[in-house]
């Protein structure tokens, strides 16, 4: 399966929303979309999950990617939407502890 990647700015947050497969085949795409907003200074990203219907490891590593880049130019990661097989991912790798996590959807995204 594809994934498919709406990115939208307002009011100084990047919102994003991800539908979809996150694997090995489709990770690439989802860093290559993420990464360049990362690198501005105290901007947010609000990566809405809610049509994810699977993720890998590789998954999971474009995400700890993009947290620490983000905390390094003093940004901020919120991911909403999260259905409870996801968020599992997270709570069994740690992850949940550290990340901002919400299972719902905000703003509309």
């Amino acid at each position: 399966m594809n994934i498919l990647i709406d990115i939208t700015e307002k009011e100084q947050v990047i919102h994003v929303k991800v539908a979809g497969e996150i694997d090995a085949y489709t990770a690439p795409e989802l860093r290559d979309s993420l990464f360049p907003a990362a690198e501005t200074k105290g901007v947010k990203i609000v990566v809405d999950l809610s049509g994810v219907i699977y993720m890998d490891s590789t998954g999971l590593g474009v995400f700890v990617g993009l947290f620490k880049a983000l905390k390094s130019h003093e940004g901020e990661l919120l991911l909403t939407g999260m259905s409870d097989r996801l968020k599992r991912l997270f709570d069994i790798t740690g992850l949940a502890d550290v990340m901002d996590i919400n299972t719902g959807v905000e703003g509309g995204v």
